[in-house]
């Protein structure tokens, strides 16, 4: 590869456009490698065995106690998300990494065009995430499974797939950790870009800027923080966000 005089320290080599279209092309073919893996593995996943759960499990949601079942919303298909909670803890010391996950997922009307219901399910009690739901601003169904075993209550941080054949419900797939980065957008883009998501695990070119540890928790000016005036980074977009002075989380620690 040729490089002009004029390259930037820390940036990608400058070249001409078709030195640029030939490296391009070259790593297309490994990307179509990549999505046709991805359509392997979506068809293994629609292949998988399913497990029975009881659909008349009662979730409480803004109407009072209903059967896990009415989450479906009459279609035969549901994608929940597992927001995890902690207890007594203001909205901004509930966990970043799900926001990240609820905040993607605001609008389900191309999942209900191919007959999939979405919602979102925490083991908060409903008092404390009804008034978190509203101060987000989310737009899709919210329930608490406080009393729920799993696969719906239980361990949280999770994307949970359920098929309903009548009053019959089955858990069919679940995911958890970088399983989840598949709704959320942001991170897709950030790949694309030169300087990827900026975290310190990536196996990034010599010269880029340093990366952080993996978080999406801030200070008021944006930066990366853990400390007691810090909050969800969408949480800085609400009408009214100012800093703040405790994170008020019990029993949790970084």
């Amino acid at each position: 590869m040729t490089t002009t005089p004029d390259a930037l320290p820390g940036r990608p080599p400058i070249v001409d456009l078709a030195t640029w279209q030939a490296a391009r092309d070259e790593l297309l073919v490994r990307e179509k490698a990549h999505t046709r893996a991805g359509d392997a593995l979506a068809a293994a996943r629609r292949r998988l065995p399913m497990v029975e759960f009881d659909g008349t499990a009662e979730v409480v949601g803004p109407g009072g106690p209903v059967p896990f079942l009415e989450l479906f919303q009459g279609r035969d298909e549901l994608v929940v998300y597992q927001h995890m909670w902690y207890d007594g803890a203001p909205h901004q010391g509930q966990c970043e990494g799900c926001t990240t996950t609820a905040w993607h997922l605001k609008d389900a009307v191309y999942l209900n065009a191919r007959g999939v219901s979405f919602a979102i399910v925490t083991t908060g009690p409903w008092e404390e995430v009804a008034s978190f739901v509203a101060f987000m601003g989310y737009t899709q169904p919210w329930y608490s499974v406080r009393d729920v075993p799993a696969p719906v209550g239980g361990e949280m941080g999770y994307l949970v797939c359920f098929l309903r054949d009548g009053d019959r419900v089955f858990l069919t797939y679940s995911t958890t950790g970088r399983g989840n980065e598949r709704v959320n957008g942001s991170l897709g883009l950030l790949d694309m870009t030169p300087y990827g998501r900026g975290e310190v695990w990536e196996d990034n070119p010599d010269g880029r800027p340093e990366g952080h540890p993996a978080a999406w928790r801030t200070d008021a000016d944006g930066n990366i923080d853990w400390g007691p005036a810090s909050r969800p980074v969408p949480q800085w977009s609400r009408p009214g966000a100012t800093p703040v002075d405790t994170l008020g989380r019990r029993g949790h620690h970084h």
